[in-house]
């Protein structure tokens, strides 16, 4: 690379922000920019609605708000329905969602989530999705604990006795489901692993509930592991992130800490990719 690349014509680096940068005070805000993402914010969620029903449930007066919708409408952001009077986010949300989309990589975003989740737990922090009808381990971030899970990325897993592959199957609609259930045999691993169909449907029920599953001892003895799915923006499971760890860290007691440490760490991820949560 030259030198000189990323020297402005003075010879001086050019910075990609200002030394103020972690200055949030108001001197740093533009007002009625902030005020304009509030707006749009606001739109994205409650679609069609009317100028008068905007300004009232934001608690602020039509005319202002009237000004900030007419300018978004002008940048392609939000469009007005005449036949009905109401508000709609416009097209060129979309395009720039999708120009977001097309540079995030799910990986990528998980690596500061996964080193978080295993700080807070202590425990090793695994990404994985779907391949082929197994889990297929994507990253990981390892405790320092002698004692502790390892799952190489690229390494796959049945997805019956994994915390991530049984988080993934309990998102699964009907058809998909059954459709796994005819290409994979229930292997038995453990005294503890699912073997029974009926008794895999409960349990995904159940996980299904909860928000996330738990891999007691099914696959390896003395190793227990909390998952919970990854979503993406149509609102489907992509992915799964999870903690594992020995049984002796990782009790039964351990498990409501521990579940929402993981349910956090995946809904993080969720947004950093730009999904949504179907619950």
């Amino acid at each position: 690379m030259d030198s000189q690349e990323n020297t402005t014509t003075t010879g001086r680096r050019a910075r990609g922000r200002p030394r103020d940068w972690d200055d949030k005070t108001s001197q740093n805000t533009i007002k009625s920019l902030d005020r304009a993402m509030e707006v749009f914010e606001f739109l994205s969620e409650a679609q069609g609605k009317a100028l008068t029903t905007i300004a009232s449930d934001m608690g602020q007066s039509p005319a202002t708000i009237y000004r900030v919708l007419v300018t978004l409408e002008g940048k392609g952001l939000v469009e007005f329905d005449t036949e009905d009077q109401t508000w709609h986010i416009g097209p060129k949300a979309f395009v720039i969602g999708a120009r977001f989309l097309r540079r995030t990589s799910l990986v990528d975003r998980s690596r500061p989530i996964l080193r978080r989740l295993m700080a807070e737990t202590g425990e090793t922090a695994n990404l994985g999705a779907e391949r082929d009808g197994s889990v297929l381990f994507l990253s990981q971030v390892e405790t320092q604990s002698n004692i502790r899970a390892f799952f190489p990325p690229g390494s796959l897993s049945p997805m019956h006795s994994s915390g991530i592959g049984k988080a993934l199957l309990a998102e699964m609609d009907a058809a998909q489901f059954e459709e796994w259930k005819a290409g994979n045999t229930l292997t038995s691993f453990t005294p503890h692993t699912i073997t029974d169909a009926e008794a895999l449907e409960v349990d995904l029920a159940r996980i299904r509930a909860r928000g996330y599953s738990i891999d007691g001892e099914e696959k390896n003895l003395g190793m227990r592991c909390i998952a919970a799915p990854v979503f993406d923006v149509n609102g489907e499971a992509v992915a799964g992130i999870s903690v594992s760890g020995p049984t002796s860290r990782v009790s039964e007691a351990d498990v409501p800490r521990l579940s929402n440490a993981v349910m956090q760490a995946a809904e993080a991820l969720t947004q950093a990719i730009g999904g949504l949560a179907p619950r």
